[in-house]
Parts: C-alpha cells; sequence; structure tokens
C-alpha cells in the first residue's frame, strides 16, 4: 500500500518556485544589459545613441555600423581612422594607376600627387608593378608615370628598382620566362628615363649573355632593342662589346633558326640606327634631364624590399606627417601648374608664329598608289607605262610609291612577266632617284625574303635579276 506525504511535495514545489523566480531575474538583468540601460553604458556608447535618438527625431535611420564610422571620423588621431584612410588610398592609388595611358598622363599625374605618396609608396610600386606585369604593351607609359614621381619624390623610385631588380634576380634563379621579360622591360624604359643608370643595363647584358641559353638570348635581344638606342649614345663602346657577344653565339651555330633570326634583326636594327625604337616618345618626356634623380644600384647590391610599406601601420605622429605631407603637395602642384603655363605660352606663340597643316589620312597617298596601279595594268607595253607613268605629278620623296607599286604588281603575277622588268630599266636609265629607290626595295626585300610565298619569291628574285643584268642597278647592293 503506497503512502504520499502532502508536506514533503509541497516543500518540493515551493523550492522550485524559488529558483524559477531567481532566473527570471537574472534574465531581466541580463537583458537590460544587452539593451543598452543607460547608467550602465560607457561614454561612447552614450554617444552612439545620443546620435540615434536625434536621428529618430529628425525622421532618418542610420545604421550602426554608420554611426561607428562617424565616431572614428570624429578622432582623426585613432588607429581605427588610419586604417579608413589606408584603404582609400590602397583603392585610389590602385585606380589611378591602372587608368594611365599616353593620352591622359598629364592628367592623372596631378591627381596622384594629391593622394600621400610618401606614405603609400609601397602600395604605389605594388600597384604600377602589377599593372606593368599584366600588360606589358604599356611600359613606356608606366615608366613614364614614375619618372615623374621620382623627379618629386626620389625614395618612390628608388623603392620600386630596388623590388623590380629582386624580381629581376628572382624569376632569373627561378627559369621564370615571363617574370624576366617584364621586370628587364621595365628596367629598360627606366633606364630611358634616366630613372636608373645605364651600368645596370650593361651589367644585366652580361649576365644574360655569360652563360647563354635560348631564353636568356631571346630576353637580351628584347632588352637591347628597347634600350639601344640610349645606349648607342651614353656607352657605345660597351654595347659593341655587348653586340660581340651576339656575334659568337650567332657564329658558334649552337642555337635554332628562330634565335639566329632575332640576332640577325637586332643586328639589322642597329644598323639602322635604332630607327622605330626611339628611347622615349615625344608625349611621354615629361620630365628635364635637369629635374630628373638617377638612381645607380648592382645586380650584386643587398637589397631590402621593405615589404612591411605594403600592409597598415599605426603612426604614433600621423597628423603632423600628414600636414607635412600637404606642405610638400602644394609645392609640387604649384610647380606643375608653373610649368604646364609655360607649355601653354610657348604652344600659343609658336602656332601664331606658324601653322603647318598636315594631311595625317594619307588620302594623297592612297589615290597616287590607285593611279600608279592602273596605269601599269593598263599599258599596252612597257614605253607606253613608262610614257604615263611619268606624266603623273609625282611630289618630291613620293618616287618610292612608284617603285613599290611596281614591284607589287609583279609579285601578284602567277608567272614572270618580263614587261616589269623592263619598265623598271627604263625608270631607272631616265632617272638617279629611281635607282637609288629600286636599291633600297632589293635591301628590303632581301632582308624579308623568307616571308613571302614561292610564287612572289620567283617573280622578285627574276624582277631583280632583270635589273642587275642590264646594269641597271649596281652590284654593290649585295655587300
Amino acid at each position: 500500500m503506497a503512502v504520499t506525504y502532502r508536506g514533503s511535495s509541497r516543500h518540493n514545489n515551493n523550492n522550485r518556485l524559488l529558483k524559477r523566480y531567481a532566473d527570471v531575474d537574472i534574465n531581466k538583468k541580463e537583458n537590460k544589459k544587452l539593451r543598452g540601460d543607460p547608467r550602465e553604458m560607457d561614454e561612447g556608447l552614450i554617444k552612439m545613441e545620443a546620435k540615434k535618438q536625434n536621428n529618430n527625431l529628425e525622421g532618418v535611420y542610420v545604421p550602426p555600423l554608420k554611426l561607428a564610422q562617424d565616431d572614428v571620423l570624429d578622432d582623426k588621431s585613432s588607429v581605427a581612422y588610419q586604417k579608413l584612410t589606408w584603404d582609400a588610398l590602397r583603392k585610389s592609388i590602385n585606380g589611378l594607376v591602372n587608368k594611365v595611358n599616353a593620352t591622359n598622363i598629364k592628367n592623372i599625374v596631378p591627381e596622384l600627387f594629391q593622394e600621400n605618396l610618401i606614405r603609400g609608396r609601397g602600395l604605389f610600386c605594388r600597384s604600377v608593378i602589377k599593372s606593368q606585369l599584366a600588360s606589358p604593351q604599356f611600359t613606356h607609359v608606366f615608366s613614364a608615370l614614375v619618372s615623374v614621381v621620382n623627379s618629386k619624390c626620389p625614395d618612390v623610385g628608388l623603392l620600386l628598382l630596388k623590388r623590380l631588380v629582386l624580381q629581376l634576380m628572382r624569376a632569373y634563379k627561378r627559369n621564370d620566362k615571363p617574370q624576366l621579360l617584364a621586370a628587364t622591360k621595365f628596367i629598360a624604359h627606366l633606364v630611358n628615363q634616366e630613372v636608373a643608370h645605364e651600368l645596370i643595363a650593361l651589367e644585366l647584358l652580361t649576365v644574360l649573355l655569360e652563360n647563354p641559353t635560348e631564353d636568356s638570348v631571346e630576353v637580351a635581344v628584347g632588352f637591347v632593342t628597347d634600350c639601344g638606342s640610349l645606349l648607342q649614345d651614353l656607352s657605345p663602346k660597351a654595347l659593341h662589346g655587348i653586340f660581340e657577344g651576339f656575334r659568337r653565339i650567332l657564329h658558334e651555330g649552337e642555337t635554332d633558326k628562330r634565335l639566329q633570326f632575332l640576332i640577325e634583326s637586332l643586328f639589322a636594327i642597329r644598323k639602322a640606327k635604332f630607327q622605330g625604337y626611339p628611347a622615349v616618345l615625344p608625349e611621354l618626356d615629361l620630365v628635364d634631364r635637369d629635374d630628373q634623380l638617377t638612381h645607380e644600384l648592382s645586380l650584386e647590391d643587398v637589397i631590402d624590399p621593405e615589404s612591411c610599406l605594403d600592409i597598415f601601420k599605426a603612426d604614433a605622429r600621423f597628423l603632423e606627417n600628414e600636414r607635412r605631407y600637404d606642405e610638400l603637395k602644394r609645392n609640387i602642384l604649384s610647380d606643375e601648374s608653373s610649368s604646364s603655363e609655360d607649355e601653354a605660352g610657348s604652344d600659343e606663340e609658336s602656332d601664331d608664329e606658324k601653322m603647318d597643316i598636315r594631311d595625317e589620312t594619307e588620302t594623297d597617298i592612297v589615290n597616287l598608289r590607285r593611279t600608279i596601279y592602273l596605269t601599269i595594268m593598263s599599258s599596252i607595253d612597257f614605253v607606253e607605262a613608262g610614257h604615263k607613268l611619268l606624266q603623273i605629278k609625282v611630289q618630291p620623296g613620293q618616287e618610292m610609291e612608284l617603285c613599290i607599286m611596281l614591284l607589287e604588281c609583279c609579285s601578284q603575277e602567277q608567272t614572270y612577266q618580263r614587261y616589269y622588268g623592263l619598265l623598271g630599266h627604263r625608270l631607272c636609265m631616265i632617272s638617279e632617284i629611281y635607282q637609288k629607290h629600286f636599291e633600297n626595295c632589293f635591301v628590303k626585300q632581301y632582308s624579308t625574303i623568307h616571308q613571302l610565298e614561292t610564287c612572289k619569291l620567283r617573280n622578285v628574285a627574276k624582277f631583280f635579276a632583270q635589273l642587275l643584268a642590264n646594269d641597271a642597278l649596281p652590284w654593290q647592293v649585295f655587300s
């Protein structure tokens, strides 16, 4: 028979109720803290709550994150404010570097100096190197931008050159051809802009040709093509020694046909005095030589890339450094504005003195070529063709177009026609001008003969053979 004790059960129920009430009081206190009782909040939370209440009175909802940012902006010496300005600086520099090109570089430079390049020199160097690696065809634009920055802030140019040398040596040891090509191309254009001394270019070529491989020779050929024009003026004897190294590689005959063709093309460019490969384009020549600062750096130096400049670091003297850069920025922008005004004044004076109108569309040359082609193809024999061609009004300097069109018409035939050789012989006998132009055409065709098809090759060869056999061209063209 079960026996129940009413007193003990009532006692247990009372204990459970007391415990439940205690838990409710604790939860109320915790919820009160979470809601933010003004009596227990710190000073920062009180300000945030006051701002929130003011905004609610105005009928505008402001997220808590926005309120926290407003508090950060109020204290410009705080670490959070420095972090915000650092992120804004990184985004601005990346945007300006990615936007620069040959046409807008003069507008980008003042915007770039508006940013604190002393504080963000690591960001600037990293952004320029990445952009140049992604777009090597714009290397001359990036080097011009670095040249302008280096003339005002030499520390930035020196840091960029150090990192490029480290990237070059790392790629050379790892046999990373894309990285090596990008680094050498950038250094070549910095040498052209006189940011880097020409000794580093000669030292680099010596390293590449010391133990020549297919990749190193190809990189060296591209490097000389980019900065050979400047080296020819500054260090002709040293450049001659570099070309002797190329000649030795060519005579050994251990390289493949492609590299032999590259080296022969480089010798042809040197013979033409690097025409078509200027050191600096006129629109990118933005810094006077007297204002430029040239850095001397060796491949064997112990170099510190200063990677710590790429990451955020709190500055105890942040406001003072910002004021100092503001003063430097005003001086830089005032100098640039005065120089641009002087250039504008000189341009206006030159425009007033002389206005030279040129037809850049080459419409006259196209019409001249059409007339020459129709005359050659519609004539019965070479006598009639020669008479009609001499009646055409050819401006001085356009005689070369007649020789080129005659050679083009001859190369397009299925079989060789003696008509073209007789017409070329007649023109050479009439004027020495045409004879010299045909000599130039022979040299050009001889250097690019491997690019012609079999039919065109046969026709061109027979055409010049007929001119040589009839003494219309001197045999010295083979020298």
